[in-house]
């Protein structure tokens, strides 16, 4: 296989990324030592996210071809792609985290769902509670109502039961 298709192929691998993903996050990993990436790479793995290294120019070529032609302007100097395929928001969480912990790692920009997104768009996004978090408040609210609707039959049963008792007492009695 010549150079070209290996780069073609390259191009392709990354636009199935760039397709798959419900948000990516571009960031610049200048400086960050060999120990700090991975254990970027080894915390983002643990939540389903791929963390690449990737070549500027194949990247732009998989943007285009994947409709994200603004992300032109964050595929400058070293790149490195967090693609997170789940929850749109751990990643960019997990992110920005790790910056302020380490401040050689800068958030560029990213895409939410082929929106394009800048860095202080993303760090917005950082501040919303997780897709768990979401889901169990949802599932709270459905809940609530129910647990009354428990109680009240419930209520009622007891009021039957005590009419009942009262009802067989009054009978003993006679």
């Amino acid at each position: 296989m010549g150079n070209r298709e290996v780069k073609e192929e390259k191009v392709l691998e990354i636009k199935k990324d760039l397709d798959n993903s419900k948000v990516i996050v571009i960031t610049d990993y200048r400086g960050l030592t060999v120990a700090q990436i991975s254990n970027l790479r080894r915390m983002l793995n643990e939540e389903g996210v791929k963390y690449k290294v990737v070549k500027n120019t194949l990247t732009l070529l998989a943007a285009r071809k994947a409709g994200l032609d603004n992300l032109e302007q964050y595929l400058q100097g070293p790149t490195a792609i967090a693609y997170g395929y789940d929850d749109p928001v751990t990643p960019i969480k997990l992110l920005v985290k790790f910056a302020k912990e380490n401040d050689r790692l800068s958030i560029k920009g990213g895409a939410l769902e082929k929106n394009v997104l800048d860095e202080s768009e993303l760090r917005r996004l950082s501040e919303l509670p997780s897709r768990n978090v979401l889901l169990a408040g949802t599932l709270g609210s459905f809940q609530a109502p129910l647990v009354g609707f428990l109680n009240v039959l419930q209520g009622n049963l007891r009021n039957l039961a005590y009419v009942l008792d009262a009802v067989r007492e009054k009978k003993e009695s006679a």
